[in-house]
């Protein structure tokens, strides 16, 4: 008998939900222009009633570039985080945001999730993540 390991992305269970808003270091999956994976610690933060994971960082970035060159369809990600034996997995389409307005609830979902407000940064963007899929058990 095969072990599910599916997770509604939009309504995932309580520990699942629970373990995304532990304190974690993550790691965002890009793809580089040639395809191949470019894997790097980030912060990321969860919202399953939108179906959106958020991660910040500056716009000349490799994470950020990777998904502006997907072009307007946005890049295809996933973010994961474990510990021990928990783990969970995030996928969907990634795009650049520079809306002032969106920057700042990614820094403040950011602070409450990781107890720290982030430094300020004039060049700071945020990847939003538009999600299709989840994974994993928390």
């Amino acid at each position: 008998m095969a072990t599910k390991y599916s997770v509604d992305p939009g309504a995932p269970d309580p520990p699942y939900l629970a373990f995304w808003r532990e304190r974690h270091v993550c790691t965002l999956t890009t793809p580089r222009p040639d395809g191949t994976p470019h894997v790097v610690p980030v912060g990321v933060t969860y919202e399953p009633e939108a179906r959106l994971a958020r991660v910040i960082t500056n716009k000349a970035s490799a994470k950020a570039r990777h998904v502006l060159a997907a072009g307007e369809r946005g890049a295809a990600v996933a973010v994961c985080q474990m510990e021990g034996r928990r783990w969970a997995t995030l996928e969907g389409r990634a795009f650049v945001r520079t809306d002032p307005e969106r920057v700042a609830e990614a820094e403040r979902r950011y602070a409450e999730r990781y107890g720290r407000t982030p430094s300020p940064n004039p060049a700071r963007v945020v990847i939003e993540i538009e999600l299709t899929r989840a994974m994993g058990r928390g």
